[in-house]
């Protein structure tokens, strides 16, 4: 029988392990290091782009983008709040 893996949900534990050391949340590791994995790591450095500021960013725009991310509450946070918590994901 072949060893298991730590979390069979995770096709790429090595990048997840460098990205989480690098700061990056446990979702959004998982999400980067899956994708890498599926669709080879060179195609997904290729596929980012650049998005403005959330700096420019009404706060309720920030708050959608929140809910369409799945962050717990955002709705008592204020501007700069919401700003940590969506770089943090």
């Amino acid at each position: 029988m072949p060893p298991q893996r730590e979390d069979p949900r995770l096709n790429d534990p090595e990048l997840y392990e460098k990205l989480r050391q690098d700061g990056a949340s446990k979702q959004k590791a998982a999400r980067i290091s899956n994708a890498a994995a599926k669709a080879g790591r060179s195609s997904i450095g290729k596929k980012g782009g650049r998005s403005g500021s959330y700096d420019d960013w009404t706060v309720v725009e920030l708050k959608s983008k929140a809910k369409e991310i799945g962050l717990t509450g955002y709705s008592r946070k204020n501007k700069p709040q919401l700003i940590e918590a969506l770089r943090g994901s």
